[in-house]
């Protein structure tokens, strides 16, 4: 199983692609959706209707769920799976990752569920991505960077790549998506990687 985060920075977007991607590559998924986050999904993606589910929101992009692949857990459920290190999980990925969580992972605050998972994944030596959603950042920021990433998180900054020629705001979150997939193991095929064009 694969665990996704979204926290409330702006880029909502950003964790549900890796959602469905996870999900196209046939891995079973768990969400974790922040209270902040279902406001910032209803105003970036949903265009003010409310967010209800993942599985609703996923549906309504027009993307099958197959079967139990996809569970959602509350933020505030502290007696979810992923909150204990006895379950296993292969990966959390914090996408987008809000400053106010990544402090949290950096100071070991498991606070909620999201923080609990993250540091799980973290004493356990699971996989853990970061996609922390803000520019510019303070020193306070580059340092919580330094300490998540010496605690074993990977940072993954949405920083689009223009080789490929994308030609959208899907290409861009794509090509971030990607990069996020590759980090927790999951082929995909969502941009031409380098040396893989002829042109280049």
């Amino acid at each position: 199983m694969h665990v996704v985060a979204i926290t409330g920075a702006s880029g909502a977007i950003i964790g549900i692609r890796l959602v469905e991607e996870l999900l196209r590559s046939g891995a079973r998924t768990a969400v974790v959706v922040s209270d902040t986050a279902r406001a910032v999904i209803r105003h970036e993606v949903l265009r003010d209707a409310d967010y209800a589910t993942m599985r609703a929101l996923l549906e309504r992009r027009g993307r099958a769920v197959p079967g139990d692949a996809l569970r959602e857990f509350d933020p505030g459920d502290l007696f979810a799976p992923i909150a204990s290190g006895s379950f296993h999980f292969a990966s959390i990925t914090v996408a987008p990752c809000s400053m106010k969580t990544l402090s949290a992972v950096a100071h070991g605050h498991a606070e909620g569920l999201i923080n609990r998972a993250v540091d799980v994944a973290l004493k356990e030596r699971r996989r853990c991505v970061l996609v922390p959603r803000e520019t510019p950042v303070s020193e306070i920021h580059l340092e919580n960077m330094l300490r998540a990433r010496r605690a074993g998180a990977d940072i993954l900054l949405p920083v689009p790549a223009f080789y490929h020629h994308p030609r959208s705001l899907d290409d861009v979150v794509d090509f971030i998506v990607g990069r996020a997939l590759s980090l927790v193991g999951i082929e995909h095929a969502l941009f031409t990687q380098w040396g893989d064009d002829a042109s280049h």
